[in-house]
């Protein structure tokens, strides 16, 4: 084995059932919106699990797949188990799997209250019990686009879902669903299944206290609501040899009043276990009307959210354990190491990243392209959409075939104004392509915005690192302090120039938005680093001295210790008005209470971070409200004088006393350099926000576009 290799215990070989894996890293089920409407597989959705085979993942989980197709779907587009006609299909996918080495298992499941199709459809959907309604949280932080995405979820009359509580008989006919789909996904050449036991779903409604309030023999202890999973479980391993069966199980419901709880899931796993289950999936489960729920679980936002649950699984079950959700490759290993479980398996991360496995098996884990949990993926599914991440343009894209890598028999001189995200990735692509690339920075650091993104939310630091690194191991030259002109770039003669100089930030006109308390984004980052002298003339003597004792030390600019050093001091007030209340204002916000400030945010609009995925969104206005931060939508900023901001809100005037001000609006487009030098026939591509703002996305996004246009 390569004694280059940090974690060599993941890329080591494992078993489940019989079944041999190449690694114990797990490609985790999650929904893509990537299947024909059909119910069939796509293009599209065969050639983004055959890149993440091709990356060197050892098993992957495939997608939740209806079992009764088209009840029982909880996406628009959702693979379906439920007739023999989808078989070909799905032999065309595992036989796209298989050439590379991995395994792949069909995740079955029957979506129950979940189903958002039926309800759509109008079919009754079967529950163990009529379960309650509640209100979402999240609905009333939908822009007016998302919201036109769930209007149909109400149903043809609008009434919202038709419960139907199963019979006995009629759970009888539900198990035979779940056979029948088993042997499909048998003679689709699949290498195991996994029961889908979680997240709200059919399964787990009979697991769940919350919502079992049955009294015969299928509800009422955790032995009898696990009693239809078992039989699901007995019933395949009695009629389908040498088919390992995995199993999906909430180890926690967060959020739910008589949910369920560690220690039902224990007691439904050991019964899994003594009934044929091959290995257990341990997950958890959120109340969907909370919006902060979901980041709790089933897509924790809290590193290695679920280790202890996982911990407790391994101590009572001899199969094995596969851990997930947010576990960082070192905290994997040692779990391993320790035999806390048998397999790490990953999502966010292998869709960032389809390589990771291969890169940590060739010790070339520095070139692995980081999640940075910003939820976009998960955020598309909740609008209906397919799948999409904010650092991997190339997701979804896949079946395009459009071949970056070394494509190009005309190499050419390019040069790339701007070292943010945009400017390094179109750097990485184009030499990847094969062109000779300089990227030229005007300022003494790479990042643009990003360090400020990186600095209130440290995941967003790890996108910088591996674009420096990608572009060293490329042999991109990055010059800085280098500021691009006409003038300098056509004595440069590049044969194309990509500017990617970012937006032209300037504060909106507003009355008193230059006093001495007031700060524009751009003067808030010049000021946290040190690096805008006007800014910092705004500030008191000592508050300058401290920063230019910062600045002479160079502690300014490392971002991990400016993280630290201004939980202890920074030259910010103690109340804080921030107007704006989109990405920028949100995330500033939060930055901001967890450094003991008190903060109010301001809105013209009357949307709350609509650049923000919807995840991420609900999660940041849930803490920011529990922390006591004012959010008001709909204000017309009047002035900013002595007394602090007086604007108009709910036909009143009102003033908002404050210490200090920051204004987090006024991006705009930044067209001057790409339109000069079109004046001068250079060829020129302008991507990223200097066209026009779309954060890490769209920066990501623009960049592979203007690549692959070049």
């Amino acid at each position: 084995m390569n004694q280059k290799i940090k974690h060599p215990l993941l890329a080591s070989p494992g078993s489940i059932g019989g079944l041999e894996l190449k690694n114990r890293m797990v490609l985790a089920a999650m929904g893509s919106n990537f299947a024909s409407e059909d119910g069939h597989t796509s293009k599209q959705l065969n050639a983004y699990y055959e890149e993440r085979a091709r990356g060197g993942v050892g098993l992957i989980i495939l997608e939740t797949s209806a079992i009764t197709w088209p009840a029982g779907a909880s996406m628009p587009n959702m693979i379906g188990f439920s007739k023999d006609e989808f078989i070909p299909d799905l032999q065309l996918l595992t036989q796209s799997i298989h050439q590379h080495g991995t395994k792949i298992a069909a995740q079955l499941n029957h979506s129950g209250k979940i189903a958002q199709e039926d309800v759509i459809a109008g079919r009754p959907i079967p529950v163990p019990s009529i379960p309650t309604s509640e209100r979402s949280d999240m609905f009333g932080l939908l822009t007016q686009d998302e919201i036109m995405n769930f209007i149909k979820a109400g149903g043809p009359d609008g009434k919202g879902p038709r419960y139907h509580e199963l019979s006995v008989e009629e759970i009888q006919i539900e198990i035979q669903h779940f056979v029948e789909a088993a042997k499909r996904a048998k003679a689709s050449n699949f290498d195991a299944i996994e029961i889908h036991a979680g997240h709200g779903y059919l399964i787990s409604s009979f697991l769940s206290p919350a919502v079992n309030k049955r009294t015969d023999e299928y509800g009422g202890t955790p032995e009898k609501r696990a009693k239809l999973l078992i039989e699901i479980i007995s019933e395949i391993k009695k009629q389908i040899k040498n088919l390992p069966v995995l199993v999906r199980l909430d180890a926690n419901e967060y959020r739910i009043d008589n949910g369920i709880t560690p220690n039902d899931f224990l007691i439904t796993a050991s019964l899994a276990q003594k009934a044929g289950a091959d290995a257990i999936d341990v997950s958890a489960y959120g109340n969907t009307s909370k919006g902060i729920a979901f980041t709790e679980a089933p897509l924790v936002h809290e590193p290695g959210g679920f280790l202890n649950f996982v911990k407790m699984a391994k101590k009572v079950l001899s199969i094995p354990v596969i851990a997930v959700g947010r576990i960082e490759l070192d905290v994997a290993e040692k779990g391993l190491k320790n035999n806390e479980f048998d397999f790490l398996a990953m999502g966010r991360k292998l869709l960032a990243d389809p390589g990771l496995p291969n890169k940590i098996i060739s010790g070339q884990e520095h070139l692995i392209r980081p999640c940075i949990y910003c939820y976009v993926c998960v955020s598309q599914i909740f609008i209906n959409k397919p799948m999409k991440c904010a650092v991997n343009g190339q997701l979804g894209n896949e079946h395009l075939k459009e071949n970056i890598i070394l494509s190009t028999a005309e190499q050419k001189n390019i040069l790339v104004i701007g070292a943010g995200p945009s400017g390094m990735e179109s750097a990485r692509l184009l030499a990847m392509r094969g062109h000779h690339v300089e990227v030229w920075e005007k300022d003494k650091d790479i990042g643009g915005t990003v360090r400020v993104a990186a600095l209130a939310y440290e995941p967003n630091g790890r996108l910088i690192d591996y674009l420096k690194n990608s572009l060293d191991e490329l042999g991109v030259k990055i010059k800085m302090r280098t500021l691009a002109t006409p003038e300098s770039i056509q004595a440069f003669n590049p044969d194309h120039v990509v500017v990617a100089i970012g937006a032209h930030r300037d504060a909106p006109s507003i009355d008193g938005k230059d006093r001495r308390n007031v700060f524009d984004g751009e003067q808030l980052r010049g000021l946290l680093f040190g690096s805008d002298s006007n800014a910092i003339k705004k500030l008191s003597f000592f508050q300058q001295i401290i920063l230019k004792i910062g600045r002479a030390s160079q502690l300014l600019r490392n971002i991990t210790a400016l993280r630290f050093l201004s939980k202890i001091w920074m030259p910010i007030s103690k109340n804080i008005v921030v107007i704006g209340g989109d990405l920028v204002g949100l995330e500033l916000a939060e930055f901001l209470i967890e450094r003991g400030r008190n903060v109010k945010v301001l809105e013209p609009t009357g949307s709350l971070g609509p650049n923000l995925s919807i995840v991420r969104r609900s999660r940041v206005v849930h803490l920011l409200k529990e922390h006591g931060v004012d959010l008001l939508t709909n204000v017309d900023i009047k002035e900013i004088n002595s007394q602090g901001v007086i604007v108009q809100h709910e036909d009143s005037e009102k003033v908002f006393p404050a210490d200090q001000i920051i204004i987090a609006l006024g991006a705009n487009a930044n067209l001057n350099l790409s339109e000069e030098l079109n004046k001068i026939n250079i060829s020129v591509s302008s991507i990223g926000d200097c066209t026009s703002v779309g954060y890490i996305h769209g920066a990501i996004a623009d960049a592979r576009k203007a690549v692959i246009n070049l």
